[in-house]
């Protein structure tokens, strides 16, 4: 029997809002949008058949005739974190059973963001401009990975490489790959072209093959180092922009040793930043020049993020580093969807605020329609939406449960990844079995699972 769509009303119709709607609506939910800009109400309602009210949101009224009453989630995902959290407040008066989700991203309201969540009885607080800085941090601290994403409370770790010309990895088989190598670790993904499958021991890999793999960060390291890849953090990096994004992103580099440079075209903004980061070297000029990036140590500093808020000036920006520059370069896309031509371009790490926010809503939205005890813990949409990864908590016995997983009858395009249990992550092997008390990871070309024994045929 398939579970009843919640009733959703997301106020907000911006670039969060528009990706949350897209999923939302493929996922068979009952959307309401508010919104006071009449003609993209009109646009999104007509585009996704859903309820479009134009309006202020926190107006008794609006809220009323979004039929507040009766919803199971409202999101608010505006440009100004006081109205999203004032929203979500009044929201809460009329239905208490209402689950509310807020969008902050000033640092102001991060530090206290527990606090509110708490007190003001949220279901969660979002703040996509930190959640990418943490991304974007984490590739740095791994250079050689495009992306890499993070399970078990950190524990396990999903890392997406490409593999090089003459790289011992290409002409191989699963298979044949040496058990030394691929100990502690199992390759759930590979994107060859424009096709994406998850591997068994006869998949080929080639040079040019992107794949993902999950393992630890032992692990990890080990691995690539047998295969010959460079394993040691960046020293330095350079930042193009001074906004929300680089503020956060320079606080987690300089915890951990990395130098960090900014360069900002507002004065202003450049006195905020170098009381607010004293360690950071702050450089007022205009970063989109040539010149400017040169005399600052484009050419010899070891990693390059643009951080302006323009997609296409990242790009460009990007495009401009690797062609000057030995740099780890990651770009940070917020608005442009062409996702074809952005691969074609050869960017290397791509990370989207917008896509890591929606990712995180989904994955409760998941949850709470299964059960407000749903076992969905993470959820990371991966080869531009192509496959999920998601992790799981085991919380009662099951089908599942106590079964070797080589007499588990999957559907196709599942493959589990890891297992973890107690302190322990378990890279599984068909003997293996999952236990009560388990936090299991799942990839799959599927998608809409909502409880692990959705893997089940």
């Amino acid at each position: 029997m398939a579970k009843r769509g919640l009733k959703i009303i997301i106020v907000g119709v911006g670039k969060i809002g528009q990706t949350l709607v897209k999923l939302l609506t493929k996922e068979r939910h009952n959307i309401i949008i508010i919104d006071k800009n009449e003609k993209i109400v009109a646009e999104m309602a007509n585009a996704y058949d859903c309820m479009g009210v134009v309006g202020n949101a926190a107006s008794h009224s609006v809220l009323s005739d979004a039929g507040v009453m009766d919803a199971d989630i409202l999101i608010s995902v505006t440009a100004s974190d006081e109205f999203n959290l004032l929203c979500c407040t009044i929201a809460k008066q009329y239905n208490e059973d209402l689950a509310t989700i807020a969008r902050v991203r000033s640092p102001e309201f991060a530090e206290d963001s527990a606090y509110l969540r708490e007190t003001l009885g949220m279901a969660m607080i979002v703040n996509p401009e930190l959640e990418t800085a943490k991304e974007t941090a984490r590739i740095l601290f791994l250079p050689t990975a495009l992306s890499i994403n993070t399970f078990a409370h950190g524990q396990a770790e999903l890392i997406r490489i490409k593999i090089p010309e003459n790289n011992m990895l290409a002409g191989k088989t699963l298979g044949d790959l040496s058990r030394n190598i691929t100990d502690g670790l199992i390759i759930v993904g590979v994107e060859h072209d424009d096709d994406v499958f998850i591997p068994n021991g006869s998949s080929r890999l080639e040079a040019g093959d992107i794949i993902s793999f999950v393992s630890t960060r032992k692990k990890t390291i080990a691995f690539l180092k047998a295969i010959g890849f460079a394993t040691r953090s960046v020293s330095d990096t350079l930042i193009v922009g001074g906004g929300t994004s680089s503020y956060y992103l320079s606080k987690e580099l300089l915890k951990s040793g990395i130098d960090v440079k900014i360069i900002e075209s507002n004065p202003a903004r450049c006195e905020q930043l170098s009381i607010l980061i004293p360690r950071a070297s702050i450089i007022n000029g205009d970063g989109t020049k040539e010149d400017l990036l040169l005399e600052s140590g484009l050419a010899h500093t070891e990693s390059f993020v643009p951080l302006t808020g323009i997609d296409e000036e990242n790009i460009l920006l990007t495009l401009y580093a690797r062609s000057v520059s030995d740099a780890k370069v990651v770009t940070k896309i917020n608005r442009i969807s062409f996702d074809k031509i952005i691969e074609s371009l050869d960017l290397g790490s791509v990370v989207c605020p917008r896509n890591i926010c929606a990712e995180t809503i989904l994955s409760y939205v998941r949850a709470r329609q299964a059960s407000i005890d749903s076992n969905l813990e993470v959820l990371y949409r991966l080869f531009n939406n192509r496959a999920e990864a998601m992790e799981f908590s085991v919380r009662e016995s099951s089908g599942i449960t106590g079964v070797s997983l080589k007499d588990l009858s999957l559907k196709q395009g599942v493959i589990i990844s890891f297992i973890k249990r107690g302190k322990d992550v378990i890279i599984p092997s068909g003997s293996d079995t999952i236990e009560v008390g388990d936090s299991v990871m799942v990839v799959t070309t599927q998608s809409g699972f909502t409880d692990l024994t959705d893997i089940l045929g």
